[in-house]
């Protein structure tokens, strides 16, 4: 099939699929390395002004990520939809659906922050805070809740300029706003040179101002080079949003079961103890890099399926989509033959208690061997969401989370204790990798079918 190169400007339709997904994928790579890098840079600045000040923003991360859910969901509505468009090569329509999603992603927010806002008190008593640590929440998050609406844009805009097949472009801005808030951090935080000593407001702050800047930069690319800006279509605003809200609501509702899964998990092992709690936690902050690759290859997925979907490709989008499930495999395996001689390493490196570190030896070499098939249902999930189909990938998640790996890992744990319960998990994730990789065969053939039949 030809396409119209003005159209495919980075090669989503026509490229060989190994080169597109990589131009798609390493830049996403280090813009989500960025991410991590911000947050890791703001704990450790915020630690520096003691436990307490370290435990009242940790009390506001499921807050902070239930709200960015709505962003993440608008996102995913967005980025698929645009690809779509643009793969069929309707440029206008992505403009104006692109201008309406981002006006739809900042009222969402602003709602939700105004809520937040009136609210902070009663929430976090709610929350189990202690009074002490109110003030310090108070100081963080008044300023945050604020600051929040200006990085709805930059997030849902970068989605947009990626379904372009551009993802080196957001990558930089992402780079770019975590620098930002790596200076502005212990400036404010600490009052150096002519800067106030703000303590915890300082760092949300720097947060609101390196977000400020990648708004700029989102909105002059989105505008003048893209030309995905354009004047609202008032009688078609609303088709608009139930687009966007029929695929990004499932969408921010799967991504917020993930942490909810985390923290049953966190019940499970807390009675086995503190040290198998402690175990968790630090594998859960070494899977963060190790899988990192994966979600970028995941994030990078999307685009790609929607554009050739748009453009009546569906049997490059599903090369596209077993492609990546094949790399991922591979990949991880050889992920995971490199974490066996560094595990024991690793485990010393993160905890000087002995149990601890016995029982992270343990995670580290059972764990990474499902992680290519667990790097499958989330490449399922991803093609899902490109196809529209995001009530399906919420099911899959929710399939994933609480119908295999929760009930495994209680299992487990009844048996085995702590080791069973890591056990269990992994068995989860193959179990949930090869159901991923069946229906994924069986959606490509109804896919292709419906789509030679409709033609």
């Amino acid at each position: 099939m030809e396409t119209n190169t003005k159209l495919d400007k980075h090669g989503l339709l026509s490229d060989p699929i190994p080169d597109a997904l990589i131009r798609l994928a390493v830049p996403m790579l280090f813009g989500m390395i960025a991410i991590l890098m911000f947050n890791l840079i703001d704990t450790f600045f915020i630690s520096l002004l003691g436990t307490n000040a370290l435990a009242a923003v940790s009390f506001t991360f499921p807050v902070t990520f239930g709200l960015n859910c709505i962003t993440m969901g608008m996102s995913v509505g967005i980025s698929t939809s645009i690809g779509r468009l643009l793969g069929s090569g309707d440029t206008q329509s992505a403009a104006r659906l692109t201008t309406h999603g981002l006006l739809l992603a900042v009222i969402l927010m602003m709602l939700g922050s105004s809520l937040g806002f009136f609210t902070i008190d009663p929430l976090f008593t709610l929350m189990g805070a202690s009074p002490d640590l109110l003030p310090i929440i108070h100081e963080y998050m008044t300023v945050w809740y604020i600051a929040i609406p200006l990085l709805v844009i930059p997030m849902t805009g970068n989605s947009a300029i990626r379904a372009t097949g551009d993802a080196k472009s957001p990558a930089k801005i992402m780079i770019m706003a975590g620098l930002i808030n790596g200076i502005l951090d212990p400036l404010l935080i600490f009052g150096y040179g002519p800067f106030p000593e703000l303590g915890v407001k300082g760092a949300a702050i720097s947060s609101g101002i390196s977000w400020a800047v990648a708004l700029t930069a989102s909105l002059y690319l989105l505008h003048r080079r893209e030309k995905l800006l354009t004047v609202p279509v008032f009688r078609k605003l609303k088709a608009d949003w139930q687009q966007i809200l029929q695929i990004g609501a499932p969408a921010g509702l799967s991504n917020a079961l993930n942490p909810l899964s985390s923290a049953l998990l966190m019940t499970l092992l807390a009675a086995q103890g503190t040290a198998s709690v402690a175990a968790f936690g630090a594998a859960m902050r070494i899977e963060s890099i190790l899988v990192i690759g994966m979600m970028a290859l995941g994030s990078s997925l999307m685009p790609f399926m929607a554009q050739n979907l748009g453009a009546n490709q569906p049997e490059r989008a599903f090369k596209a989509l077993f492609t990546a499930m094949r790399f991922a495999i591979l990949f991880q395996l050889l992920i995971f033959i490199a974490m066996v001689p560094l595990s024991m390493p690793l485990a010393s490196l993160f905890s000087q208690d002995t149990t601890v570190q016995a029982q992270l030896w343990h995670y580290l070499l059972v764990v990474p061997a499902s992680y290519g098939l667990q790097a499958v249902c989330m490449l399922l999930i991803s093609a899902l969401n490109a196809l529209h189909k995001t009530v399906n990938a919420l099911i899959w998640n929710l399939l994933r989370l609480f119908g295999f790996m929760l009930p495994s890992a209680w299992i487990g744990s009844l048996y085995y204790g702590t080791e069973g319960l890591f056990i269990g998990i992994a068995f989860a994730n193959i179990i949930g990798g090869l159901g991923a990789y069946l229906y994924a065969r069986r959606l490509r053939k109804s896919t292709i079918l419906a789509t030679f039949t409709s033609s």
